[in-house]
Protein backbone atom coordinates (compact mmCIF):
# COMPACT_ATOMS: atom_id res chain seq x y z
CA UNK A 1 0.00 0.00 0.00
CA UNK A 2 1.11 3.50 -0.59
CA UNK A 3 1.50 5.85 2.10
CA UNK A 4 -1.73 7.90 0.97
CA UNK A 5 -3.66 4.99 0.79
CA UNK A 6 -1.96 4.20 4.47
CA UNK A 7 -3.34 7.12 5.66
CA UNK A 8 -6.97 6.83 4.70
CA UNK A 9 -7.09 3.50 5.54
CA UNK A 10 -10.54 3.60 8.37
CA UNK A 11 -10.02 2.31 12.06
CA UNK A 12 -12.72 -0.10 13.25
CA UNK A 13 -15.00 2.61 14.29
CA UNK A 14 -15.11 3.54 10.11
CA UNK A 15 -13.76 6.67 10.23
CA UNK A 16 -10.48 7.55 8.32
CA UNK A 17 -7.58 7.54 9.82
CA UNK A 18 -6.02 10.15 9.48
CA UNK A 19 -9.01 12.54 10.99
CA UNK A 20 -7.06 12.75 14.26
CA UNK A 21 -3.30 14.40 12.52
CA UNK A 22 -3.23 17.61 11.90
CA UNK A 23 -3.40 18.71 8.39
CA UNK A 24 0.21 18.78 6.79
CA UNK A 25 1.47 22.16 6.37
CA UNK A 26 4.48 23.69 3.97
CA UNK A 27 7.60 24.30 5.04
CA UNK A 28 6.65 27.71 3.47
CA UNK A 29 3.63 28.19 5.79
CA UNK A 30 5.52 26.84 9.10
CA UNK A 31 8.77 29.29 8.81
CA UNK A 32 6.32 32.05 8.27
CA UNK A 33 4.48 31.14 11.53
CA UNK A 34 7.79 30.96 13.26
CA UNK A 35 8.49 34.51 12.17
CA UNK A 36 5.45 35.94 13.46
CA UNK A 37 2.68 37.93 11.13
CA UNK A 38 3.71 39.60 8.31
CA UNK A 39 3.69 43.14 9.41
CA UNK A 40 2.38 44.81 6.20
CA UNK A 41 -0.25 42.62 6.52
CA UNK A 42 -0.87 43.49 10.18
CA UNK A 43 -0.67 47.22 9.18
CA UNK A 44 -3.68 46.35 6.87
CA UNK A 45 -5.51 45.08 9.56
CA UNK A 46 -4.87 48.00 12.06
CA UNK A 47 -5.60 50.71 9.49
CA UNK A 48 -9.47 48.18 9.03
CA UNK A 49 -10.01 48.27 12.82
CA UNK A 50 -9.29 52.08 12.49
CA UNK A 51 -11.48 52.75 10.04
CA UNK A 52 -14.38 50.99 11.55
CA UNK A 53 -14.27 52.20 14.62
CA UNK A 54 -14.31 55.48 12.90
CA UNK A 55 -17.27 54.48 10.95
CA UNK A 56 -18.91 52.93 14.34
CA UNK A 57 -18.07 56.84 15.74
CA UNK A 58 -20.03 58.87 12.86
CA UNK A 59 -23.01 56.13 12.99
CA UNK A 60 -23.42 57.23 17.17
CA UNK A 61 -22.73 60.66 16.55
CA UNK A 62 -25.47 60.58 13.61
CA UNK A 63 -27.85 58.44 15.87
CA UNK A 64 -27.95 61.22 18.81
CA UNK A 65 -27.77 64.27 16.59
CA UNK A 66 -31.12 62.38 14.81
CA UNK A 67 -32.43 62.01 18.88
CA UNK A 68 -31.91 65.40 19.52
CA UNK A 69 -33.60 66.90 16.11
CA UNK A 70 -36.84 64.72 16.46
CA UNK A 71 -36.97 65.33 20.22
CA UNK A 72 -37.02 69.36 19.12
CA UNK A 73 -39.21 68.50 16.58
CA UNK A 74 -41.54 66.66 18.60
CA UNK A 75 -41.86 69.51 20.93
CA UNK A 76 -42.56 72.01 18.21
CA UNK A 77 -45.46 69.79 16.96
CA UNK A 78 -47.13 69.35 20.84
CA UNK A 79 -46.60 73.00 20.64
CA UNK A 80 -48.41 73.69 17.33
CA UNK A 81 -51.22 71.21 18.74
CA UNK A 82 -51.98 73.27 21.88
CA UNK A 83 -52.06 76.50 20.02
CA UNK A 84 -54.53 75.19 17.57
CA UNK A 85 -56.72 73.31 20.31
CA UNK A 86 -56.21 76.30 22.34
CA UNK A 87 -57.35 78.88 19.57
CA UNK A 88 -60.62 76.36 18.93
CA UNK A 89 -61.84 77.77 22.65
CA UNK A 90 -61.04 81.13 22.38
CA UNK A 91 -64.76 81.64 20.63
CA UNK A 92 -66.23 79.97 23.56
CA UNK A 93 -64.23 82.65 25.79
CA UNK A 94 -65.53 84.74 23.41
CA UNK A 95 -69.16 83.91 24.23
CA UNK A 96 -68.95 83.85 28.17
CA UNK A 97 -67.49 87.40 28.72
CA UNK A 98 -70.52 88.56 25.99
CA UNK A 99 -72.86 86.76 28.36
CA UNK A 100 -71.03 88.20 31.68
CA UNK A 101 -71.32 91.90 29.71
CA UNK A 102 -75.20 91.71 29.02
CA UNK A 103 -75.89 89.70 32.96
CA UNK A 104 -76.89 92.91 34.27
CA UNK A 105 -79.58 94.56 31.82
CA UNK A 106 -80.92 91.13 31.29
CA UNK A 107 -80.97 88.48 33.57
CA UNK A 108 -82.71 86.03 30.72
CA UNK A 109 -79.77 86.72 28.48
CA UNK A 110 -77.52 85.05 30.67
CA UNK A 111 -79.28 82.08 30.91
CA UNK A 112 -79.02 82.27 26.91
CA UNK A 113 -75.86 83.40 26.81
CA UNK A 114 -74.65 80.35 28.71
CA UNK A 115 -76.51 77.81 26.94
CA UNK A 116 -75.19 79.32 24.08
CA UNK A 117 -71.45 78.62 25.65
CA UNK A 118 -72.32 75.49 26.84
CA UNK A 119 -73.26 74.40 22.91
CA UNK A 120 -70.20 75.91 21.48
CA UNK A 121 -68.27 73.75 23.79
CA UNK A 122 -69.72 70.45 23.17
CA UNK A 123 -69.79 71.45 19.79
CA UNK A 124 -65.47 72.09 19.82
CA UNK A 125 -65.38 68.70 21.82
CA UNK A 126 -67.16 67.50 19.15
CA UNK A 127 -64.73 69.15 16.73
CA UNK A 128 -61.63 67.66 18.37
CA UNK A 129 -62.82 64.44 18.61
CA UNK A 130 -64.68 63.85 21.64
CA UNK A 131 -68.80 63.69 21.41
CA UNK A 132 -70.91 63.55 23.76
CA UNK A 133 -72.44 60.75 24.80
CA UNK A 134 -75.68 61.31 26.65
CA UNK A 135 -78.55 58.88 24.91
CA UNK A 136 -81.28 57.52 27.13
CA UNK A 137 -82.56 53.76 26.20
CA UNK A 138 -79.79 52.71 24.81
CA UNK A 139 -78.17 48.86 26.40
CA UNK A 140 -75.53 49.66 29.42
CA UNK A 141 -72.28 49.28 27.52
CA UNK A 142 -69.05 48.97 30.06
CA UNK A 143 -66.68 50.95 27.61
CA UNK A 144 -68.82 53.88 27.28
CA UNK A 145 -70.72 53.95 30.74
CA UNK A 146 -70.05 53.66 34.24
CA UNK A 147 -73.14 52.34 36.21
CA UNK A 148 -73.82 54.58 39.65
CA UNK A 149 -76.84 53.24 40.22
CA UNK A 150 -79.69 50.48 39.24
CA UNK A 151 -83.25 51.26 39.45
CA UNK A 152 -86.47 49.03 39.29
CA UNK A 153 -88.36 49.94 36.12
CA UNK A 154 -90.58 47.53 34.04
CA UNK A 155 -91.47 49.59 31.17
CA UNK A 156 -87.66 49.06 29.66
CA UNK A 157 -85.71 45.69 29.52
CA UNK A 158 -82.91 45.36 31.81
CA UNK A 159 -79.25 46.30 31.81
CA UNK A 160 -81.19 49.81 29.68
CA UNK A 161 -79.54 53.22 30.36
CA UNK A 162 -82.42 55.11 31.92
CA UNK A 163 -80.29 57.87 33.79
CA UNK A 164 -77.48 59.71 32.78
CA UNK A 165 -76.06 61.81 35.66
CA UNK A 166 -72.85 63.06 33.82
CA UNK A 167 -72.06 62.85 29.83
CA UNK A 168 -69.22 60.92 28.43
CA UNK A 169 -67.34 62.52 26.15
CA UNK A 170 -65.51 60.31 22.85
CA UNK A 171 -65.34 57.03 21.65
CA UNK A 172 -63.90 54.03 21.91
CA UNK A 173 -60.15 54.12 22.18
CA UNK A 174 -60.55 58.09 21.97
CA UNK A 175 -62.13 58.19 25.04
CA UNK A 176 -62.06 61.29 27.58
CA UNK A 177 -64.50 59.59 30.52
CA UNK A 178 -67.24 57.22 30.50
CA UNK A 179 -71.22 58.71 31.36
CA UNK A 180 -72.00 57.83 34.83
CA UNK A 181 -75.67 56.22 34.36
CA UNK A 182 -78.49 54.58 35.99
CA UNK A 183 -79.09 51.48 34.63
CA UNK A 184 -82.74 49.25 34.83
CA UNK A 185 -82.98 46.15 36.28
CA UNK A 186 -85.69 43.48 36.30
CA UNK A 187 -88.11 44.00 39.47
CA UNK A 188 -86.92 41.50 42.44
CA UNK A 189 -83.28 41.55 41.43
Amino acid sequence: MSSTQNSRRTDQTGQSADQDRPPERSEQEGAAEAAGPDPGEVELLRARVDELEDLWRRALADLDNMRKRMTRELETQRRAQRAEVTAMWLPVLDDLERALQHAESDPESVIEGVRSVRDRAVSTLRDLGYPRRDELGVPFDPARHSAVAVRTDSDVPPGTVVEVHQPGYGDDENQLRPALVSVSAKAGD
